[in-house]
């Protein structure tokens, strides 16, 4: 049988019983994929893993604790055989044969009369790879074309062309804090993908320059506005090139809901009866925070936060926040948007009650080569900022969990 290569098949289990003998880490990593392929699965096994354990407490597999015996095998389609028992191994395996079922063996492949693929998906398409014969198994090298294989058409560096009419549409896609490796793997896809970008200025510029040069790439801030406001203007840009047959993605920084004005545009997609799809990005009111040591919450420390916008000046009437609940919270604040406003804002909760000793750190242009931070106290923030000419984007924290970590205290 190892003279000959293996015939690879997708096989269909919804429904069908699969036997697993053993509850050990191969189970583990088995286990989810059977699962998410609607096997009727039963697990023969005296203990399990914290983990196989939970399966089988939410009713996603059915459990015999005791070994493997005789029969276990005879209603089954497909079976996985991974005890720490050779002679129960052996004795499965040979049941399965007497009973045509396929059956994986982690402890003997050669013997096993069917192998596990090293699996990935992307995007409704899995990859599976498989060694051409037993004598020439290598699971790491296998493992690495899968990877390199999904990898790639995830991140678009390996483009597969849909040759079915492709839907048009729009993608708010959430481009993270400003690293350009900190988007979604989803978002990447679609970005290379794409037949028009619209691009905020803080969204990740470097990935615009590897996309191919047959994208239109259109930056928010040019299009012209004439008698319309700016996100209007944004917004009709979206849906003239949508109803031109053309996949659009609307990068932003962040998170497109985040203070993003993402609903905004889908609302006015939805109305123009335009496709719409929401790509969830890293919000940089944790990101940054973390990527300069910051933790928003920590034991014994911070039990919540609170994200606000400070492009309002609390005594702004157009100010939606409430910043003397705010100044009354023991947690942390992370504050978006708010350089040019953060001495008012300081001045707000202090007089609301804060201590003017409460830490606050500025981190500017925050998961990019020139993220910096600065750090200050309530009282001492505003001029903080002029003296060391902080700009925006920066991202600003109030709270105990400044000193947390290496550049703090605790």
């Amino acid at each position: 049988m190892a003279e000959h290569p293996a015939y690879p098949v997708g096989l269909r289990l919804t429904g069908r019983r699969v036997v697993v003998l053993g509850g050990g880490q191969v189970a583990q990593r088995r286990l989810p994929a059977l699962i998410a392929a609607g096997a009727d699965i039963r697990l023969v096994s005296p203990e399990a893993t914290p983990s196989v354990e939970a399966m089988a407490d939410a009713g996603e597999i059915a459990w015999d604790r005791r070994p493997y015996a005789e029969g276990d095998l005879a209603d089954a389609w497909y079976a996985l055989i991974a005890t720490s028992d050779p002679e129960a191994n052996t004795a499965a395996s040979a049941e399965a044969e007497r009973h045509r079922v396929w059956c994986v063996r982690s402890d003997d492949a050669d013997r096993a009369t069917a192998w596990t693929p090293a699996t990935g998906h992307s995007e409704g398409v899995t990859v599976a790879v498989l060694t051409t014969n037993a004598r020439g198994r290598d699971p790491r090298h296998t493992a690495a074309i899968r990877d390199a294989v999904v990898e790639g058409l995830r991140d678009g560096t390996l483009v597969a062309p849909h040759h079915r009419t492709r839907t048009a549409g729009v993608a708010l896609v959430g481009g993270g804090p400003g690293d350009p490796d900190l988007i979604t793997v989803r978002g990447r896809r679609l970005l290379a993908e794409a037949d028009v970008v619209i691009a905020d200025r803080l969204g990740p510029r470097d990935l615009l320059a590897e996309l191919p040069p047959h994208v239109e790439v259109i930056d928010a801030a040019k299009i012209p506005y004439g008698r319309f406001m700016a996100q209007e203007a944004i917004n009709n840009a979206l849906i003239e090139h949508a109803k031109q047959g053309k996949a659009v993605v609307r990068l932003k920084g962040g998170d497109p809901f985040v203070f993003g004005r993402g609903m905004e545009e889908a609302q006015a997609l939805a109305e123009a009866g335009i496709p719409c799809t929401v790509v969830p990005g890293i919000s940089s009111s944790v990101s940054v925070p973390g990527a300069a040591g910051i933790p928003v919450t920590h034991r014994g420390v911070a039990h919540e936060f609170t994200v606000v916008s400070g492009h309002v000046a609390p005594d702004d009437e157009r100010s939606l926040v409430d910043w003397a609940s705010l100044a009354k919270l023991t947690g942390t604040l992370v504050i978006l948007m708010g350089v040019d406003k953060i001495g008012r804002i300081a001045e707000t909760l202090v007089a609301h009650g804060k201590s003017p000793d409460t830490p606050v750190a500025l981190v500017q242009e925050g998961t990019t080569a020139a993220q910096r931070r600065v750090d200050a106290t309530l009282a001492t923030v505003a001029r903080t900022v002029v003296a060391q000419e902080v700009k925006p984007p920066a991202v600003i924290v109030v709270g105990e969990v400044v000193h947390v970590g290496p550049h703090g205290t605790v």
